[in-house]
């Protein structure tokens, strides 16, 4: 079956002669439909370039991007804006402060042309409700939002879209704990009911290990290795891999239990 989104050789420069930066070099992966593909490295390897030239904000210097059998062009047309979406990494600050939390919502689906003019303040609170908030959520202001309902808010404007690829850039990151746990169980969960595909980018491994079908590693902007999650996590290729994950907090089993039954009590 064609992947979904294939990279085949990407590259990214920027600048040109001596003080040129070679951001992503010679990069190949896919990803199939209905998969979780978490891309992982330090500050600096890579990852949020690749996002961007997936996302269309930057081209890339070389290499070809193609999502579902065909070369993406270089300015993306709405159906590839509307099929490949983001979530950003700080739920607060990717919202507009002075639009309510469904006005934001509702821009996607009157940019896009998504439903009847007259449905469409249903289809907010439908997307609303699909990430666990009441509808009428839709009338409250990002401020009088906890960072959890947030980042849920952030997640309904990417799925009210109908997205096919969602883009995650580090979208827990700025969430505590246990908040963080349940995001990351309502994303595994619009995955499997909704067929959707994730590029799920991070810089902590020991996220990704219970939601990502396969991790691939970046370093210095190369693909160090990809490979199935429990291959990545068990038996490493790469000395950098090895390193990464020897910096993972290991926790026992009565600690995650603990956490997990913690964590279905408290509000996100």
């Amino acid at each position: 079956m064609t992947p979904l989104l294939s990279l085949r050789h990407v590259s990214k420069t920027f600048g040109s002669g001596p003080r040129a930066v070679r951001a992503v070099r010679d990069v190949s992966f896919d990803v199939s439909r209905g998969e979780c593909l978490a891309v992982v490295g330090e500050s600096g390897s890579g990852k949020t370039t690749l996002a961007n030239m997936i996302l269309g904000v930057f081209g890339q210097s070389s290499g070809e991007i193609r999502f579902d059998g065909r070369a993406l062009p270089s300015r993306r047309t709405l159906e590839h804006r509307s099929a490949i979406q983001l979530v950003q990494q700080n739920p607060l600050s990717s919202l507009n402060p002075k639009r309510s939390v469904g006005a934001s919502i509702r821009l996607g689906l009157d940019v896009f042309g998504i439903g009847r003019r007259s449905d469409r303040w249903r289809l907010v609170e439908n997307a609303l409700e699909e990430v666990g908030l009441p509808g009428d959520f839709r009338r409250r202001a990002p401020a009088a939002l906890s960072g959890g309902q947030c980042q849920r808010v952030a997640i309904a404007r990417a799925l009210a879209c109908q997205p096919r690829l969602v883009i995650l850039d580090e979208p827990t990151s700025a969430l505590d704990v246990l908040v963080q746990a349940r995001v990351l169980r309502l994303l595994d969960g619009l995955r499997r009911t909704k067929g959707l595909s994730y590029v799920f980018i991070t810089h902590d491994l020991s996220v990704v290990r219970n939601v990502a079908d396969r991790v691939a590693v970046f370093r210095s902007g190369e693909l160090v290795e990809c490979a199935e999650t429990g291959a990545i996590f068990e038996n490493p290729r790469a000395d950098y891999t090895r390193r990464l994950i020897g910096a993972v907090p290991v926790i026992t089993d009565h600690e995650l239990k603990l956490r997990e039954s913690l964590s279905g009590g408290l509000p996100a």
